[in-house]
Formats: structure tokens, sequence, C-alpha cells
């Protein structure tokens, strides 16, 4: 079976159609560099504090547990955000090979690109949500402490 020749038209017009989703996913990209940097310092202070650091007085012990089951808490939002997020890349990916699997095979697909394109939105939402929750849970549990030794409130 022959099959005929692409139209440079119709494979242009995937090309222009995939751009958009292509820079949802550099911004996805984006989101998801600074989700793993706060992963990353959210287990590096558990570990520093799981490790049994000295502690200054009692006072700080006895707030260690709460502070290590509040980031513990924090690193399961914070995976669900990169997760959910990355799931989002994905279905994009998916949505810009179906775009031109589309014109290649010269299938009906809107629909799938059309769900995919919606699946992938919703998933964006969910880890912008955790990702959110994350911070808010991040700013309540902070201790600034208001003096120090060195220097006494003024």
């Amino acid at each position: 079976m022959i099959s005929q020749p692409l139209d440079i038209t119709n494979m242009s017009q995937a090309i222009q159609l995939a751009l958009g989703p292509a820079f949802l996913l550099t911004g996805i990209a984006g989101m998801l560099n600074v989700m793993t940097g706060r992963l990353a310092r959210i287990v590096n202070r558990g570990r520093r504090l799981a490790e049994g650091p000295v502690l200054p007085g009692p006072k700080v012990r006895e707030s260690l547990p709460d502070e290590l089951r509040d980031l513990e808490r924090r690193r399961r939002l914070a995976s669900a955000a990169i997760t959910a997020c990355t799931l989002a890349a994905l279905l994009v990916c998916t949505v810009i090979a179906t775009l031109f699997l589309e014109v290649m095979l010269r299938a009906p697909l809107e629909w799938l690109v059309g769900a995919l394109f919606t699946g992938s939105t919703l998933a964006l939402v969910a880890g912008l949500a955790f990702f959110l929750s994350e911070v808010h849970l991040a700013t309540r549990t902070i201790r600034i402490p208001l003096s120090t030794p060195n220097h006494p409130p003024q």
C-alpha cells in the first residue's frame, strides 16, 4: 500500500498548534524546578534535625517532634505537588505527540487532544494547589525567635 505524501501546510499547522503546549511545558518545568528545590530544603532540614543536633535549650528540644511532624507534612505536600505537575507535563507531551499523529495519520483525534489537555490542566491545578498548601504550612509553622542571646529584642 502506497501512502500519500503529507501535506506540508497541515504539518506546519500542527507545528503551530504544538507551540502553545510547548510553552506550557516550559512553564511547568520552571515550577518543577522550584518545587524540587523546596523539597530538597525540607529533606535536608529534616535530616539535620533527625540526626540529633546539639540544641541550645530544653524549650527547643520540646519543639523538635512538632517541627519534624510539620516537615513530614510539608514533604508529603511537596511530593504530591511534584507528582501532579509531572503528570501534567507528561500529558502535555502526549498532547503534542497526538497533534502530530492526527496530521500524519489523518485521523480525527480532536477529542483525544481535548481530553489530554483537560487532564493536563486539572493535574496542573492539583499540583499548584498542593504547592500552595505546602507554602501556607511552611509560613504557619516557621519559628523565628524575636530575641537571641547575641541580639536582645529592641
